[in-house]
């Protein structure tokens, strides 16, 4: 058996370089034990549990290929935080070289499985996209460009996969945005990518009221769906969002604010009404004289 140990910070590469030195050297994906440690400095046979040298590459083997497909698929399974991912895709990749259409085979166990990891990254980070939220920084001496902060705790390893996102929409000012997974960062110039994990700062000020101000403004009683609120905005989200404070509340007082609007609707006229009557009356005034 021989056991690697991996990072595991959503790195493709250093999985793909490991798996494909096991697959030139013919070795099965029942014989590799896959492991992440935390504490791994990028050497795949360090640390606390027991390692062996990758095996020399047998002369006789096929120059190993995959489908496009599978590289995408693995750039975001790679990212989950399942422990399981770096075997799951070592057996799609021993698998596909035999398997040309494996990845087209729905109901096959190993290809379901890999399409819920997909799954679950691409939502975590479309939830980072839509709930990071930078606070600015005071100004620094020597500072020439605003900067901004920013928490978030992802379930997953996505924070250098969304990092490219935040740079292009907010490329005009620094910021940092600091999780337990790692940070990632811009200064104008460089997009970096830090994967030891961040301690959350206190980022509380009065821009939190502001948030809080807006959402109880747009929140709309009438059109209230807990369930596919809680979908869209997932509870675990909610400690860092400022604005959730109001939901409980919110919620607990919809259907009164409802039955309020329903009644002040019944006895307030119609908007054209007054302007209608107005009419109604010059008529009649110009048809007695």
């Amino acid at each position: 058996m021989l056991t690697l140990l991996l990072d595991g910070h959503g790195e493709l590469a250093e999985w793909r370089a490991a798996a494909r030195a096991l697959l030139l050297a013919g070795t099965r994906p029942e014989q590799v034990e896959w492991r992440q440690w935390e504490g791994a400095t990028g050497d795949l046979f360090g640390g606390p549990a027991s390692g062996s040298a990758l095996p020399p590459p047998d002369p006789q083997a096929p120059a190993a290929t995959v489908p496009r497909a599978f590289l995408e698929l693995a750039e975001a399974v790679i990212c989950h935080s399942d422990p399981g991912r770096f075997a799951l895709l070592y057996r799609l990749l021993w698998r596909l070289q035999g398997e040309r259409a494996l990845l087209e085979m729905r109901a096959d166990a190993d290809v379901v499985q890999a399409n819920r990891l997909e799954k679950s990254v691409r939502r975590d980070a479309h939830k980072m996209k839509a709930f990071v939220r930078f606070k600015e920084l005071p100004d620094g001496e020597g500072q020439p460009r605003r900067r901004f902060l920013a928490w978030f705790e992802p379930e997953h390893f996505i924070v250098g996969r969304t990092a490219g996102f935040f740079q292009r929409r907010f490329t005009d000012m620094d910021w940092i945005i600091a999780t337990p997974k790692g940070t990632s960062s811009w200064d104008g110039q460089q997009l970096r990518f830090d994967p030891a994990p961040a301690t959350k700062p206190d980022l509380r000020d009065a821009a939190d009221d502001l948030w809080r101000t807006y959402y109880a403004h747009i929140f709309n009683p009438a059109r209230l769906k807990v369930q596919a609120m809680q979908s869209e905005m997932p509870k675990k989200y909610w400690k860092n969002l400022p604005e959730a404070d109001l939901i409980p509340d919110l919620i607990a007082g919809a259907e009164a604010r409802v039955r309020e609007m329903a009644a002040r609707a019944a006895s307030d006229p119609p908007a054209f009404h007054h302007r209608l009557r107005a009419r109604e009356k010059a008529a009649g005034r110009e048809g007695e004289t």
